[in-house]
């Protein structure tokens, strides 16, 4: 063959493969788009597989890709570790974006922890978390009262049932003596704290609730060390809404509803109290008492049915780029109790944009305007009838039914002008609600963020955070509460105190994640982190008003002022460093380590380390198991760390520190205010440490249909702040130092199951907490036991507050021995002679009731059928005791004060009853078990029904629902609410009814539409 004709052919063949191979390039195509999760956010490393074909891709950091494809019908597959897996049609589409949601079986989906997120697959702590469905079921104005009875290991205590009212929140038991056992929280990245007494109003209710996406409660050390010497109480991670890409969405949530007293406290009639008080003070001042039938219910007088309304308009939607999500929010409760209310204004603004493939800027911003109308309950103080009745419960117990709430006219009627003086010394219960105490509370939380994708699996976000709060406490009572024969100079009091606080934090997070191979994976985060607190406030009190017309706008009107100021700083610098490595999806470690340097530690301990370690195996995956079908998951978990609670000390408190005496000093004619030493230096002041153990099991069932998971763990809490006597000659009564340890030892189990999941879907969940507290030591074992109050103590080797009293032994009846040594007489209470020395005697008192449940517990279920959906949530505790102390008041008939039902029964020699003293014996009842009450209740906390709508042009979605809440309670307590504690967060003074603001019964119906 020619060279000529081997050259043609050649070429000929040529041309042949080029045109064969520009028409199969013309059939292909290509196709991009984003891939995300269930938030909107993206996900990096998800395979993107042509189906029937090895040809693929893998989306970038952005969850992007771009795909060339063949022509012709097309369909891809994207699959993800963690995530259900999707096949959808390309069609004639040139951008397919996607949305992977999480796969529950594979109990992979993504939670929020410290400083980042995990699978729920890799997390080796114990975390549990509450979504917003959840915590929003019960119509509540605090966070911290929709977790409760929803996580076990987290008690929740109501102490009182005031609208903003104080919430005390316990995870793993009580931490602290002296210093703070509530948890942190963390919004957004903002940390805040929560405390107060019974009468404050809770920090955390001016955050809405309905703004929120999800709460994760870190239990452990190994999941709360992240957070150092601000972690020993456990940590509250809350998310909020945030923007998501697609269109528009706006909805609105609206509900109103109505409270009522769930009860009233037995008491006497007028008939029956005039009788007691002719016996009383064995005379004749009721002639007829029969003739007085009912009298006045003070109860009715000072209870109401009180409304209660939430109305919220959100906004979510964005693009690819830009992601936003703005609500504006109106909550106001009025209370049962009059004059009381609360009500706040929120709006929040959450912004996401993406500047490029490798910067994304974001902002959170909650800012809301709170207004509490508060009012005084709970003494915590005991003794007779004038000390409990220096609130309104107690004024309303034991106002005589025989007295007028008002004057014709309609304004007040001080007892004091009634029945000639004859009770002048007892306050007519309206008079508390007279007294103006209100709150007007201004808060900003904000945060700015910027995040940088460096290089491949490395990232960098800078946040700068911001916590403004400015809070106005007007307070005035009125002249027009005194009786006119006792006004005086020094009648009518007010003040106003302006409280300012702001907190600014800086932290740096650098996040290195890769994998190596296809069986390890690695995860490192390093902080650096620097927050910086300032508070102020000013305040000025006056006594003596001419007249009511100014309150207390006109402070300068009174013939008193006194005038206070103060001012702090504190500050805070933390390094941390975190790793997570897993191998192959079945064994994980993470080791954490935080060192905390504070203004607040004295000067040879300004830093502390926190480290922690955890590690967890997941047995399912180990081949001996993997025939087992029934068993779709089972994980074991172990940790051990170190946190830190430096809540509990106040800045400067190492310092040698001076004040104002308090007095003036006449010198020369001249008065003087003096300045005195009030804190001794203590430069070992540190922060208090908590050492916690913990063994985990998770398990599920049957492809995840029923999960179970159980915690063991062991806390012991050293260098415990504690108050220490000093001798005299040290110039000072005390200091403040480490001295004292407790431990908390438990056991939690929690369980999901979803029952049904046809037509008819029905799920149930329920937890149990089994807590044990001791306290280990006091100062170094010089002191073996301190009384907290009257009938309550600390002591070493035994719980938290357990109660210390005489024994109850019957009524001293005619004729019987009556020891000495106490105030005993017939007709009186008699207490039990222990020790057989037959004199009353401390040595006589013992361990009669403990505050601390056996367990409490949780269960809620859920249904849904065709468009009807129902709920229930109960909750309860079990074992704990509760000392009723205003039965020492109303139960003791010392005269001018109403009594409670039972006293009609009371001793006399015709009615030798074991129980009620006696009309005329005059004593005081003696500090015994006698008013100690079993507090154990079970609570049905809310019951909703819900009906959704058929579809209606121009709405997604529209349901209304009617809800029940605090529907019935099933205890033996005799008191207004077994939920109580006079002593509000106290760590040691628990479990004591002194007649706090009882918990509502509410009824509301609602209605949620979607544009």
């Amino acid at each position: 063959m020619s060279m000529t004709k081997i050259v043609q052919r050649v070429a000929a063949t040529l041309l042949l493969v080029m045109m064969t191979a520009q028409l199969l390039l013309a059939q292909n195509r290509s196709v991009s788009g984003r891939v995300s999760d269930d938030s909107g956010d993206p996900l990096p490393g998800v395979n993107v597989v042509v189906k029937g074909t090895q040809q693929g891709a893998t989306t970038n950091a952005d969850g992007r890709y771009t795909l060339s494809i063949p022509a012709g019908n097309v369909s891809l597959t994207f699959s993800y570790i963690g995530y259900v897996t999707q096949e959808i049609p390309v069609g004639n589409q040139s951008s397919l974006n996607v949305t992977l949601k999480a796969d529950d079986r594979s109990l992979s989906e993504v939670v929020v922890v410290g400083y980042g997120t995990q699978r729920k697959i890799e997390t080796t702590g114990s975390i549990a978390s509450v979504k917003s469905a959840e915590l929003i079921q019960t119509p509540v104005a605090n966070v911290a009262q929709g977790l409760q009875a929803r996580v076990a290991g987290v008690q929740v205590n109501q102490n009182t049932g005031a609208p903003g009212g104080n919430i005390s929140v316990r995870i793993r038991g009580t931490n602290s003596i002296n210093g703070n056992s509530e948890p942190l929280y963390v919004v957004d990245g903002i940390q805040i704290s929560n405390g107060g007494g019974i009468n404050e109003v809770s920090p955390l209710s001016t955050i809405n609730p309905n703004d929120i996406e999800s709460v994760e409660i870190l239990k452990d050390a190994s999941a709360s060390a992240i957070y150092g010497s601000r972690a020993a109480n456990g940590v509250v991670l809350i998310t909020t809404k945030r923007g998501r890409t697609g269109a528009t969405r706006v909805t609105l949530d609206s509900y109103y509803g109505v409270q009522n007293a769930a009860k009233q406290l037995p008491v006497l009639n007028a008939s029956e109290f005039a009788q007691l008080e002719n016996e009383v003070f064995r005379n004749n001042y009721y002639p007829n008492p029969s003739s007085l039938g009912e009298g006045i219910n003070w109860q009715d007088v000072i209870f109401r049915e009180a409304p209660i309304q939430n109305h919220q308009l959100s906004v979510n939607g964005g693009n690819d780029k830009t992601q936003i999500a703005l609500s504006a929010n109106y909550f106001d409760q009025k209370g049962i109790i009059v004059n009381s209310d609360f009500k706040r204004y929120s709006f929040r603004l959450n912004v996401d944009h993406r500047i490029s493939e490798r910067v994304k800027i974001g902002t959170s911003i909650l800012g809301s305007y709170a207004v509490n109308n508060g009012i005084t309950t709970g003494s915590t103080t005991i003794g007779d009838g004038a000390v409990v009745t220096g609130s309104i419960l107690g004024a309303a117990i034991g106002a005589p039914p025989t007295l007028l709430p008002y004057r014709p006219d309609g304004s007040l009627f001080p007892f004091g002008e009634q029945a000639n003086g004859q009770y002048r010394e007892v306050t007519n219960p309206l008079s508390f609600a007279n007294v103006l105490n209100r709150n007007d509370i201004r808060r900003t939380l904000a945060n700015v963020y910027a995040d940088f994708n460096l290089v491949k699996g490395l990232t960098y976000r800078a946040s700068f955070n911001v916590d403004m709060q400015s809070r106005l406490q007007d307070n005035y009572s009125p002249r027009s509460n005194v009786a006119l024969a006792d006004l005086n100079d020094n009648s009518g009091s007010g003040s106003k105190t302006n409280v300012n606080n702001l907190a600014l934090l800086h932290e740096s997070i650098l996040t290195y994640n890769t994998m190596f191979g296809t069986n390890h994976s690695l995860k490192a985060t390093a902080v650096y982190a620097t927050q910086v607190e300032n508070a102020n406030a000013n305040s000025i009190s006056a006594t003596g008003f001419p007249n009511d017309a100014t309150q207390n706008e006109a402070l300068q009107l009174a013939l008193n002022r006194t005038v206070n100021s103060s001012r702090s700083s504190q500050r805070l610098d933390s390094y941390l460093a975190r790793v997570n490595y897993g191998f192959r999806d079945k064994y994980f470690l993470d080791l954490t380590a935080r060192v905390d340097g504070s203004s607040k530690f004295g000067a040879n301990h300004k830093y502390g380390l926190f480290p922690a370690i955890s590690a967890a195996w997941r047995i399912i995956e180990e081949p001996f198991l993997k025939n087992v079908s029934w068993l779709s998951d089972l994980k074991l978990r172990a940790s051990y760390g170190i946190t830190g609670n430096a809540a509990g000390l106040n800045p400067y408190q190492s310092l040698a520190t001076v004040s104002a005496s308090g007095s003036d000093y006449n010198i020369n004619h001249a008065y003087i205010t003096g300045i005195n030493p009030s804190g001794i230096a203590n430069p070992d002041l540190r922060w208090e440490r908590s050492a916690q153990s913990d063994i985990g099991l998770d398990i599920g069932l049957l492809n995840n249909r029923f999960s179970i998971v159980v915690d063991v763990y062991q806390k012991t809490t050293r260098d415990l702040l504690y108050v220490k006597a000093l001798p005299l000659s040290s110039g000072y009564g005390t200091i403040t130092g480490n001295f004292a340890s407790l431990q908390n030892r438990g056991i939690e189990f929690a369980v999901n199951a979803r029952l049904l999941d046809g037509p008819l879907k029905w799920s149930v969940s329920g937890n149990m907490t089994v807590n044990r507290n001791k306290v280990l030591d006091l100062d170094g074992g010089t002191t073996k036991e301190r009384f907290i109050t009257a009938y309550s103590l600390l002591q070493v080797g035994s719980p938290l507050g357990i109660f210390k009293t005489y024994v109850f032994d019957g009524v001293n009846q005619t004729g019987e021995t009556i020891l000495p040594g106490y105030d005993g007489r017939v007709g009186g209470h008699k207490v039990r002679d222990l020790n057989g020395d037959n004199t009353i005697t401390a040595a006589d008192q013992t361990i009669t009731g403990n505050p601390n449940p056996n367990f409490i517990y949780g269960f809620s279920t859920n249904l849904s059928f065709k468009r009807f959906d129902f709920s229930a949530f109960l909750a309860g505790s079990q074992g704990n005791d509760i000392y009723n102390a205003s039965r020492l008041s109303f139960e003791m008939p010392l005269g001018q004060r109403n009594q409670f039902k039972g006293v009609v029964n009371r001793w006399s020699a015709t009615n030798p009853n074991n129980q009620y003293v006696s009309g005329f014996q005059g004593g005081r009842l003696p500090i015994s078990n006698y008013v100690m009450e079993d507090g154990s209740y079970l609570r049905c906390k809310n019951i909703t029904l819900g009906y959704t709508l058929p579809t209606i042009k121009g709405f997604q979605n529209i349901r209304v629902y009617a809800s029940a809440n605090n529907l019935f309670t099933v205890t033996n307590y005799s008191g207004f609410d077994p939920e109580v504690n006079t002593y509000a967060g106290s760590n040691t003074a628990i479990g004591i009814d002194n007649l706090v603001y009882p918990q509502a019964k509410s009824f509301l119906g609602g209605i949620q539409v979607t544009f």
